[in-house]
């Protein structure tokens, strides 16, 4: 599945970037307001003045459209080869601050309501959204580990949730702001528990 929403970029007809950015304004704006439930193709192609045939060509159904709607926002390989961890992991969650500070992130709390009641959805968003993203950081830790700037044998999976769960949760509870700093912040904060000095000494 997750193949299937990337590759559909490139099959068909050239890629008419105006319909995608109309359509992922109206998916989030209808999920933001009114939730998952109100997501239908009709709906969109409406909000948009777009034929629905035009939407069933490229999204054929709501679950892919929402699909698509997040990954356009957050991006699938956030993590650049840059020769520096640091940085490619910079690069990567500033993804997340950046989709969060924009309507992403008012209807982040719904769509993660709606995943949990639709299983079918959940499964898609974290195939299509999330697996790609960290695969993108895991070859991210896996190069730095290899230059030696963190330990080996680390729980990549944990550091993967320390490095993104900062802006998930201030997005979804509100209890303090997801700041321009805190992707630099979050960064070196992990890996200052992932570095090599710290695994030795524990």
């Amino acid at each position: 599945m997750r193949s299937s929403i990337a590759s559909r970029k490139t099959r068909g007809r050239p890629r008419d970037s105006r319909i995608e950015q109309d359509v992922v304004a109206a998916v989030l704006k209808v999920l933001r307001v009114h939730g998952y439930r109100a997501v239908t193709i009709e709906n969109i192609a409406r909000r948009v003045r777009r034929a629905r045939t035009s939407l069933y060509r490229r999204w054929p159904s709501k679950r892919q459209l929402v699909a698509f709607a997040v990954v356009h926002e957050l991006g699938v390989e956030p993590a650049p080869d840059t020769g520096s961890l640091r940085e490619d992991l910079k690069a990567a969650v500033e993804t997340l601050r950046r989709a969060f500070a924009g309507p992403l992130g008012t209807a982040i709390a719904g769509l993660a309501s709606d995943m949990a009641h639709d299983a079918a959805l959940g499964c898609l968003i974290r195939s299509a959204v999330l697996a790609p993203r960290r695969d993108s950081m895991r070859a991210a830790l896996a190069r730095g580990a290899v230059r030696g700037e963190i330990a080996r044998g680390l729980d990549v999976e944990l550091l993967l949730d320390m490095l993104t769960a900062p802006f998930y949760f201030r997005t979804l509870f509100g209890h303090a702001q997801v700041t321009a700093g805190m992707s630099g912040h979050a960064v070196d904060y992990a890996l200052r528990a992932a570095a090599p000095q710290a695994r030795n000494n524990t």
